[in-house]
């Protein structure tokens, strides 16, 4: 890390002047790279990085999975009917595998009757899912009544499984990863505010490389460097019941008619998703959930396992949006990298967007589909909620 800032031969983000290179990337074999966000993003591209022996610092304002990442649902499924999606999805899927850190758990998803435009997203959905060659199909509403006694399914129209589905501790599993960063050779500072400029330095200090996965943050933090993203915070709610029975008779589900998702969770169950489809200031929003979303979703809860079950807690998060429902991911100027705009699918996708995106810092290729100057930053878009059946 470079700190004196008035050498005119300091390295900025993309200089490489260290001939020790590492063959496969181009790149310094031992490359001083930053990593601002402890969410799940960031953590796990400051382990692939610290793997590949780069000398890595992760900075993080709060704690690890402070934010996002230690409040998702936890939901991961590969059932995308975009390819690009899919693949990744997948991807991140083995490697939670891999770590033993998902409960397999398939998950569902429906409409109701009366609601023909949902009914028939599915349908094409699931079409396309299977052309992706994903363990995905339609299944008769008896069917899931049967195997999951918990869900009410006699006014479902049409219903969709996907197999290659599970669950995951999310807070637990990104103070994990950080931990193995750690010990992968990288520095993790916590409680730690930054600030990125029109040079690549954080607070001051040069790397070869930065990546920005701070959340709703890192459009912030970007335009502070004078590079404005294609990307807009907004509001998510969640509500978790207390303790009943019914959730070991549950599966991981979202309904499209409704517009909620749910998953058991310890003995209770988990309700989402209270979008507020409005721009917010991730500086200055309102963290606990509103008064309609929580008897809205005390109503849902019965109308979806038959019987009342009350508030254990709720609370409201931040995800981000972009104008296409694609994340941006990958460098959006010489040695400037970002990970953000994942529509509520984050952590889904969080092992393989890392490995992809380390691998495109140290000199590899990015997924083209996600990256982000296809933007040149300053649109104005709708907020588009990312669970709706079209967004698969």
């Amino acid at each position: 890390m470079t700190t004196d800032t008035n050498d005119p031969e300091a390295e900025t983000p993309g200089t490489d002047t260290n001939t020790d290179t590492d063959t496969d990337t181009g790149m310094d074999a031992d490359a001083e790279v930053a990593v601002v966000g402890g969410g799940a993003v960031g953590t796990l591209t400051a382990l692939s990085l610290a793997r590949r022996d780069a000398d890595v610092t992760l900075f993080e304002a709060g704690e690890i999975a402070g934010g996002a990442s230690g409040g998702a649902a936890g939901i991961c499924y590969d059932a995308f009917a975009d390819p690009v999606d899919a693949e990744m999805a997948a991807e991140a899927i083995s490697i939670l595998h891999d770590r033993d850190a998902i409960a397999d758990l398939p998950y569902v998803w429906f409409a109701r009757e009366g609601d023909e435009r949902s009914a028939g997203a599915i349908r094409e959905a699931v079409s396309r899912m299977q052309d992706n060659d994903r363990a995905v199909a339609i299944v008769d509403p008896s069917e899931l009544g049967a195997r999951w006694p918990g869900l009410r399914t006699d006014d479902l129209a049409v219903a969709a499984i996907a197999r290659n589905a599970g669950v995951v501790d999310t807070a637990a599993f990104t103070r994990e990863t950080a931990q193995f960063a750690v010990s992968a050779g990288a520095e993790v500072r916590t409680g730690t505010r930054v600030r990125l400029d029109g040079d690549g330095r954080v607070d001051g200090d040069a790397y070869d490389a930065v990546v920005v996965a701070a959340g709703a943050h890192t459009g912030r933090l970007l335009d502070g460097a004078d590079l404005p993203l294609a990307v807009e915070a907004y509001r998510v709610q969640a509500y978790l019941s207390e303790p009943t029975p019914l959730s070991d008779r549950l599966p991981a589900l979202y309904d499209a008619t409704e517009g909620y998702y749910a998953r058991p969770s310890d003995r209770q169950v988990l309700v989402g998703d209270g979008t507020v489809p409005e721009p917010q200031d991730p500086t200055d929003w309102k963290r606990s959930a509103d008064g309609w979303f929580q008897g809205d979703c005390a109503t849902y809860l019965e109308t979806a396992v038959g019987e009342p079950l009350g508030e254990r807690r709720s609370w409201a998060g931040l995800c981000t949006a972009t104008p296409d429902g694609d994340p941006l991911v990958g460098e959006r100027a010489p040695g400037i990298y970002v990970a953000t705009g994942f529509q509520g699918h984050g952590f889904m996708r969080a092992p393989a967007v890392a490995e992809r995106l380390a691998g495109q810092v140290l000199g590899g290729d990015g997924v083209d589909a996600y990256d982000p100057t296809r933007f040149d930053g300053d649109e104005s878009f709708e907020i588009v909620e990312g669970m709706s059946p079209d967004s698969e």
